[in-house]
């Protein structure tokens, strides 16, 4: 018997704040550090993550009947490997100085694991629109994740948001650095687990151990 799923506003913020998959189960390390030196960057990765994440979501839900359970995986990766290419071709189209800079790391979103877990945790045993809900918040945690992290690295790296002056100088010029992006992500992490535990919740065990995986 398939379990109900739990109501859209908890799956929605479930993705933001209780299981994040960067800043709660520290997935997706690797690329969050490369692309978020500046909130355009995130966006576009972040924005392509999102999608990627509800049309494989959907996809998988929707083919579930006929996917012998052997072969499921490949048959995940030849999914967000479809949706993926169609995110890469039109962000090159329509985008094409912001890709520039990140469509190697839009390329390696096949491999990201939050987008194949959430498919096979959750969209393999519910129906369409609960999985797209699933993977509507589990893509927007994402797409926040990046445009929190790009905004706090660019502002203080730069003087800028959205490549807009904001100072004069550049205050911390270490942040735009690779070490300046781990200590980013770090510091968000300590301020989502400071609220959560204030709230009274327990750390996931996901979080614990993790790394840098895609």
């Amino acid at each position: 018997m398939t379990k109900a799923p739990p109501p859209v506003s908890t799956m929605i913020m479930r993705g933001i704040f209780e299981e994040n998959p960067v800043f709660r189960l520290a997935l997706s390390l690797c690329p969050a550090v490369a692309v978020t030196t500046s909130v355009k960057n995130g966006l576009m990765l972040g924005v392509a993550v999102f999608v990627v994440q509800v049309l494989s979501s959907v996809s998988a839900s929707a083919l579930k009947g006929i996917i012998n359970p052997k072969i499921r995986i490949p048959i995940f990766t030849i999914i967000i490997a479809i949706w993926v290419t169609v995110m890469d071709m039109t962000l090159a189209a329509y985008f094409p100085v912001t890709y520039q800079q990140v469509g190697l790391y839009v390329k390696l979103i096949v491999a990201f694991a939050i987008i194949i877990s959430r498919m096979e945790l959750f969209s393999m045993k519910h129906n369409i629109v609960p999985s797209f809900w699933d993977g509507f918040g589990m893509g927007l945690g994402f797409l926040v994740a990046m445009v929190l992290a790009g905004a706090f690295r660019e502002l203080l790296g730069s003087g800028s948001l959205f490549g807009f002056e904001i100072v004069a100088f550049k205050p911390l010029l270490l942040v735009i650095l690779p070490a300046g992006g781990f200590f980013t992500i770090g510091l968000i992490m300590v301020l989502y687990n400071w609220v959560d535990l204030r709230l009274g919740h327990k750390l996931p065990e996901e979080k614990v151990g993790g790394g840098c995986h895609h």
